[in-house]
């Protein structure tokens, strides 16, 4: 598994260690010690990661408390938005710490929730009957999805919402200011990703489109072949292929992109 934060990448090996590249800063690179992970989660300026004990580990920023999850348990996904970390617990409840300046940590009374995605100021739950659940800034309509319906992912960027559905469309709530919505002709779709402002999507050819912002190639990824997984960070975009290797493009003022070494197998 590969995934993408505001400025860092981090790779999940088979092994269950840990990689990770870009902006340290606030030490959210420090996973070399990690083991017995099954997902990543990386956030703004933090990265989380679920152990097969379902219990939760997590490096990097703490001003809102978006790494205390020491005691959390039974969980079985988690997920890092931009100052908050959200995790789904194996009776389909949710819990959520970090900043909650706009209730994005408002998930207390969620039920049923097979995932969740936390993007800037918002989180989405997807729930088990294929429906949407958000809360949190709302300002350019993110958090617009309860009338989606047959939904298999949930996906939150920065400002908008993507939702997957069965038969391999795409639908987008929020901004729109670089396009980043404008998903309505995708099809044969088997996993999204949006990023800042782009949205990423992998078909079942395992080619990649991509939509949206595109001032440091973010978008680049006509190219892309044998792709099997797919995320986005604010200003850049990562790619794990079934050989193990992984490609980026985009934004690299960290070395964010640096991942040419990795082998995930």
């Amino acid at each position: 598994m590969v995934a993408a934060g505001y400025s860092h990448t981090v790779g999940l090996k088979a092994d269950g260690t840990v990689v990770a590249v870009g902006s340290n800063l606030a030490g959210q690179c420090d996973v070399a010690g990690w083991t017995d992970i099954v997902q990543i989660g990386p956030g703004g300026y933090h990265t989380v990661g679920l152990k097969a004990d379902s219990t939760v580990v997590a490096v990097g920023e703490n001003f809102a408390g978006q790494c205390n999850v020491g005691n959390w348990t039974d969980i079985v996904k988690v997920a890092a938005g931009q100052s908050h970390t959200v995790g789904v617990k194996s009776d389909g409840t949710v819990v959520a710490v970090g900043h909650d300046n706009s209730g994005q940590c408002d998930v207390g009374n969620w039920t049923n929730i097979v995932q969740v995605s936390p993007g800037g100021w918002h989180t989405v739950g997807l729930k088990s009957d294929g429906t949407a659940v958000a809360v949190g800034f709302n300002d350019e309509g993110q958090c617009d999805v309860g009338g989606w319906t047959d939904i298999i992912q949930v996906a939150a960027g920065q400002q908008h919402t993507v939702g997957l559905k069965s038969d391999g469309t795409v639908v987008a709530v929020g901004l729109n200011y670089y396009g980043q919505c404008n998903v309505g002709n995708w099809t044969g779709i088997v996993q999204i990703a949006p990023g800042g402002y782009h949205t990423v999507g992998l078909k079942t050819d395992r080619t990649v489109v991509a939509v949206g912002r595109n001032d440091d190639g973010q978008c680049a990824v006509g190219d892309w072949t044998d792709v099997t997984q797919v995320s986005a960070g604010y200003r850049h975009t990562v790619g794990l292929k079934s050989d193990g290797t992984v490609v980026a493009v985009g934004n690299n003022d960290y070395g964010q992109c640096d991942i040419g070494e990795w082998m995930l197998q």
